[in-house]
């Protein structure tokens, strides 16, 4: 009997774990190809939870599983914007694509934590429309300290009351006071590093009453590192100097990774823990060296997280967003499996005998078919005597992979294929395709394995020595041209960036 009970309480467990955030609306002026995405905020290489069409009206619907509860991010017509969700909700969105942050509105099970923290942060900028800033920073140490005390007061209370009022839940709340204590330790930071030049008191440095007070607001430091963002870039800020010193003496060469640098500064920093180290060298991991023009330090952003990152969830984070950016190891056996317009169904790793050039793309990419299909004909008719080509579609449907690739690809000298289920279903997910990857290019050799990384641009030369090596042809040279931006979960990373 107690078995019994035990596997029914286990069944109840995993029901109410797993149990998906419910959500629809409508956004005003939306492209009829908007697509949107929401994402979990706190992690460090935080990728898209969901894809959602917006039909030719702006309605939307559909349902993600939130790992957690707490921050996350809506992007729509490439502009985003935060809200308080708790796992299993179910919640109403309206906004307009040409002001979507400002015309945002949220309905439902969300709507009473999400109406307190706008109250909040309203009562919030009414009280700091009262604060001469340049005034507190060349204030003497002790009334600046006052000041901020008096700060932190009136921030509470201002949270506590709305709370009441509204009838925020609990964690909600304790978010929201966490969030103002990495807030005030900002402003406490800020003071001792730009009073001393802002005052004329060169010699000042901060006492240790300032530095017991910053303390005070971050002595959680392992959870807030964990759970919000912007403590990570607190700290970040607060080492800056610091950092910058220690590379100086280390004489960095040109092809030193800025992760290689920063992991060597965080051995030598015996007061950090070992989750702090963690979260913040996986940051700068992720906002500077996972990105395209970085492909050839493959192999050593993995060395650098195996040996630096010891965090498992941390570690697992970075290795797929290394993996969506990047592709996956040369020489893996891509199992991916394919479907065909006539409901054949084979794996990626099948397309073997000659060199397949791969493209990852979907009926709703911006401008794919003037910019992307155009060339994509090019580089097919080039090299097709040497090469086969499969055109891999992620629309949400057969019926629009079919009409979709039977109008851009008429003519072309290749094979098209669906992922059943498009850019939401597991086999994408499994083989880190989200909408921010497409359209991307990979290359898989005579015997089904992979022969190269992600490309994003087939002008990319390493791409075309890539296809001339696999083919024995010589191409004609033509300048690539890179997108100014990658969007990886709600951050943009400059693709353009050179090391």
């Amino acid at each position: 009997m107690k078995k019994v009970l035990w596997f029914l309480l286990l069944a109840m467990t995993i029901v109410s774990c797993s149990k998906k955030t419910e959500v629809s609306g409508k956004i005003g002026n939306a492209s009829p190809l908007e697509r949107i995405e929401f994402i979990e905020a706190s992690g460090v290489a935080a990728l898209p939870l969901i894809n959602i069409p917006v039909s030719p009206n702006g309605e939307f619907s559909g349902e993600f599983v939130a790992p957690k509860n707490g921050i996350y991010v809506m992007t729509c017509a490439g502009q985003m914007t935060t809200f308080y969700l708790k796992k299993g909700q179910k919640l109403q969105i309206t906004s307009d694509a040409n002001d979507f942050e400002g015309q945002f509105k949220i309905s439902g099970d969300a709507k009473t934590n999400n109406d307190f923290l706008a109250s909040t942060e309203k009562k919030f900028q009414e009280i700091m429309r009262g604060i001469n800033q340049n005034e507190w920073l060349t204030k003497d140490e002790k009334a600046f300290l006052e000041s901020v005390k008096k700060l932190e007061t009136q921030l509470n209370k201002a949270i506590d009351d709305e709370a009441k009022k509204i009838n925020a839940d609990k964690e909600v709340v304790n978010y929201k006071k966490d969030e103002t204590k990495i807030q005030l330790a900002s402003i406490v930071e800020i003071y001792g590093k730009v009073h001393g030049r802002i005052s004329g008191n060169v010699a000042y440095k901060p006492s240790q009453a300032l530095l017991d007070y910053k303390k005070e607001m971050t002595k959680e430091n392992d959870r807030l590192v964990k759970q919000f963002p912007q403590y990570r870039s607190f700290l970040l800020e607060s080492i800056g100097e610091d950092f910058d010193a220690f590379a100086q003496k280390q004489n960095p060469t040109d092809d030193m990774m800025m992760t290689e640098l920063f992991g060597k500064y965080l051995e030598t920093k015996k007061d950090f823990s070992q989750i702090t180290k963690d979260y913040m060298l996986a940051t700068v991991l992720a906002q500077f060296d996972i990105n395209p023009m970085n492909a050839k330090n493959f192999d050593k952003i993995t060395k650098i997280t195996d040996e630096y990152i010891k965090n498992g969830e941390v570690k697992s984070e970075l290795k797929k967003l290394q993996t969506a950016v990047l592709g996956f190891q040369k020489e893996t056996e891509p199992n991916l499996k394919l479907q065909t317009a006539d409901g054949k169904t084979i794996s990626l790793k099948d397309l073997k005998g000659r060199p397949t050039l791969v493209a990852f793309y979907a009926s709703w990419n911006p401008n794919i078919a003037v910019n992307t299909v155009p060339m994509l004909k090019e580089v097919a008719d080039f090299y097709k005597t040497k090469m086969d080509f499969a055109f891999v579609n992620l629309d949400d449907t057969k019926e629009q992979f079919q009409k979709t690739s039977s109008a851009m690809f008429s003519g072309f000298p290749g094979k098209n294929y669906w992922i059943e289920g498009g850019i939401n279903s597991k086999a994408a997910r499994d083989f880190a395709i989200f909408g921010f990857t497409l359209p991307h290019f990979i290359l898989v050799d005579k015997d089904g394995k992979l022969a190269s990384r992600r490309f994003y641009n087939l002008g990319d030369p390493d791409l075309v020595n890539t296809l001339d090596n696999a083919t024995g042809l010589k191409a004609p040279q033509i300048q690539a041209e890179y997108p100014a931006q990658i969007q990886v979960g709600g951050e943009a990373i400059d693709s353009a960036a050179t090391k």
